[in-house]
């Protein structure tokens, strides 16, 4: 369950402006923390055609937002062309394959993806922070999973928000992280390749060149896991 929580040092209402001569003012307004409108934090929902569905596309199906992970457009001997997907649910985290009938209309899933950076672990919480609003949002451990390994505080991520829920974040594509422990490497074994594991500052251990020593930055893939480079 993701929960949300202002920061304690915004303060929401002044009364120093209200003039008794003017009744309407009775309604405070927020003074440090703008709220922005619905109609621009949100998206509009737009329906296409499946024969517009590429690899990335957001789409509502059955009430759940899904992304397309796959997709192949078939046009058989006999019968209706039809397109394939594979998607997977953004909030449950399932794989399923589903066909569209090539030409029928798809709603576009209500997604917005936001930036905000990860500032602290508070207990089994992981707190990012809008460094606009100073508005704090908190997702459990479950909620972040395997990403963690790959989390640094000061890292901005993107999250991503369906109807006013957050359904998922994103890691940056390449992140860089210090090796903390890793086996000194042979001499001579560097010329030949090869590589060892080596434990980072996040706790991830990923599989290094045999070059790399404890203390030294590095390039990390996170979609994949693997080395990439020194920093």
């Amino acid at each position: 369950m993701v929960s949300l929580r202002l920061a304690s040092n915004v303060h929401l209402f002044s009364s120093s402006s209200i003039s008794p001569r003017n009744p309407s003012q009775l309604l405070l307004r927020p003074r440090s923390l703008p709220l922005t409108p619905l109609r621009s934090r949100f998206s509009r929902i737009y329906a296409f055609s499946s024969n517009d569905i590429k690899v990335g596309s957001n789409i509502e199906v059955d009430g759940a937002p899904w992304r397309v992970l796959e997709f192949l457009h078939v046009k058989p001997g006999k019968g209706a062309a039809f397109v394939r997907t594979k998607m997977r649910n953004y909030v449950t985290g399932n794989t399923v394959e589903k066909t569209f009938r090539a030409g029928s209309t798809i709603q576009e899933a209500n997604i917005l993806k936001e930036t905000k950076q990860f500032t602290y672990k508070d207990g089994n919480q992981f707190v990012f922070m809008d460094l606009a609003s100073y508005e704090e949002i908190r997702l459990n451990e479950a909620d972040v999973g395997d990403k963690m390994k790959w989390l640094k505080e000061g890292m901005d991520c993107s999250l991503l928000f369906w109807n006013g829920r957050i359904i998922d974040f994103e890691l940056p594509i390449t992140v860089k992280l210090t090796v903390v422990d890793v086996d000194p490497g042979l001499r001579g074994d560097t010329a030949q390749g090869g590589s060892k594991p080596a434990t980072l500052d996040t706790g991830a251990v990923v599989n290094v060149p045999l070059f790399v020593n404890t203390g030294e930055d590095i390039l990390v893939d996170t979609r994949t896991g693997q080395y990439m480079s020194r920093a």
